[in-house]
């Protein structure tokens, strides 16, 4: 992996910048604009759709336009008899000529909606879009009965690698046995596990265990989910804690059982789902969190050349790893620039490590190289460090999330030994072969935005739930202890659902 010398670099990425049309004039008509916030049937906790900086030669730009942002965006109803509350904040500059425009939805609208996006004043590509209704806001109760059909609206791939991994496991799925084994072996005091059912697209549950406060997590987007398709009946178990729980290999005896978690690892059997932390920060986006996989897409610092050329890490102590990285970070404060925010594992550590001050996550990006160590699993941060443009060093790791399985070391990401030994040797490497960097930062960063994409983790969510379902060898049912999981209750949002008016077959 041999850089380009300097000076040629710099002189190479002037002339992509004047041959993208850098500081030109952008042209609104020539201008793009897609993606799901631009389709009606697309319900989406936060609506959003990108808009491509064209040139007046037709020339995408490749970076920013010169000056303040002059896109416009307006959402409103369709029909001026119609008010609907709509959030619609200015679009997010991700720096490389694109831009990103969200908005969220307090009401349903049943006429429709009108979406204008202006550049200086004029039209941009096919505006006004008209979204012919019903739009529903993401509280709206009104499932696609047909899943098929609601998988097509959102493009969802036809296949996930890491679901049909997980399942050669589980060519089918004793309920019986579930019922038997789970309480036993993962529902003591110290059990972390809640027991769902399924049955006609409404969600029951039960506890085992003491650990299940983060059940709130895995309600509001089975919730979520339950209102946007029907769902099959099934019934299943959700791990919460921090640590994949199925260790048992294909072929002992008794074989493994499909509990679901939110983390895997090489030597467990645990069927895995989107993090609590990526499914939370998109139903909450533009409202209960400020980091969202959308947000951090126009908030990743200063360009690539103006960054800080050091490699760069805030966490908890909840890895000894995390600790050498203070240290090593002392050691060579030229290189490394890192520190603990808070002691809980290692408190005795703090008075000689010291404790960092507290940054907001954007901040981050100022420097040119992340460090992504494992915190007591999977790094959680790992999707909003690859959706930012700086480079990422991670760390070489037994734990995964469900989106791993695409990524691929020195094209998405540069690896580093686990015990971190050649840590300052990759940093070095990527302050000599700036080019090579920031190739792998950019395909990082694209392949990421690709697999983190909102409606691909509702598909996920519901390809897992759907393959669990058609493995059972029985009838999931309502057992004792159970109780309803409500949607929640938005009685400040009227919303009337079509598909359960009377005479719906004559629309």
């Amino acid at each position: 992996m041999l850089g380009i010398p300097r000076a040629p670099l710099l002189r190479l990425q002037l002339a992509l910048l004047v041959a993208a049309g850098a500081g030109a004039r952008v042209s609104a008509p020539r201008s793009l604009a897609w993606g799901p916030g631009l389709q009606a049937a697309v319900v989406l906790p936060v609506r959003y759709f990108f808009l491509q900086a064209v040139d007046s030669d037709g020339r995408n730009l490749t970076s920013s336009p010169p000056g303040q942002t002059q896109f416009k965006v307006v959402v409103k109803s369709l029909s001026p008899k119609e008010s609907a509350r709509i959030y619609v904040p200015k679009p997010l500059d991700r720096n490389d000529g694109t831009f990103l425009v969200r908005y969220r939805m307090h009401e349903t609208v049943h006429e429709g909606l009108k979406v204008e996006v202006l550049y200086g004043g004029e039209h941009v590509a096919q505006s006004p879009y008209i979204l012919k209704g019903p739009v529903y806001h993401e509280y709206c109760d009104c499932p696609e009965e047909d899943p098929q059909a609601w998988q097509e609206t959102l493009s969802c791939p036809d296949t996930e690698p890491q679901i049909e991994q997980d399942f050669i496991a589980f060519p089918s799925i004793d309920l019986q046995q579930m019922l038997k084994e789970v309480p036993k072996r993962f529902g003591d005091e110290r059990g972390a596990v809640v027991h769902y059912t399924i049955l006609n697209n409404h969600i029951y549950r039960r506890s085992l265990g003491k650990y299940t406060d983060f059940k709130m997590f895995s309600d509001e987007i089975l919730l979520s989910l339950a209102r946007k398709v029907t769902l099959p009946d099934l019934e299943f178990y959700i791990n919460l804690g921090d640590w994949p729980l199925e260790h048992r290999k294909v072929n002992d005896t008794p074989g493994p059982i499909p509990i679901i978690s939110w983390c895997s690892s090489l030597d467990s059997r645990d069927i895995i789902l989107p993090t609590y932390d990526v499914t939370h920060s998109i139903l909450e986006a533009m409202r209960g969190v400020t980091n969202d996989l959308l947000s951090v897409q126009g908030n990743t610092g200063p360009s690539w050349i103006n960054k800080t050329e050091k490699a760069f890490f805030r966490g908890r102590d909840s890895r000894e790893e995390r600790l050498q990285l203070v240290q090593l970070s002392r050691e060579n404060p030229q290189l490394l620039d890192a520190g603990i925010t808070g002691y809980f594992f290692f408190q005795e550590k703090e008075k000689e490590l010291g404790k960092a001050k507290l940054m907001g996550f954007f901040d981050f990006f100022k420097y040119k190289y992340q460090v992504n160590v494992d915190g007591t699993v999977a790094a959680y941060r790992f999707p909003y460090l690859m959706l930012g443009d700086s480079l990422v060093l991670k760390q070489e790791s037994p734990y995964y999330e469900h989106f791993y399985v695409a990524l691929r070391p020195w094209k998405h990401y540069v690896p580093v030994r686990r015990n971190l030994s050649d840590l300052l040797e990759k940093v070095r490497w990527a302050k000599e072969n700036d080019d090579e960097a920031k190739k792998i930062a950019k395909e990082g960063q694209l392949t990421a935005r690709d697999l983190l994409q909102p409606p691909r983790l509702f598909c996920y969510y519901y390809r897992v739930l759907q393959k669990y379902a058609e493995r059972q060898t029985s009838k999931p049912t309502f057992r004792d202890g159970m109780e309803l999981v409500p949607q929640p209750e938005d009685a400040a949002s009227f919303c009337r659902c079509h598909r359960k008016m009377p005479g719906r077959e004559e629309l």
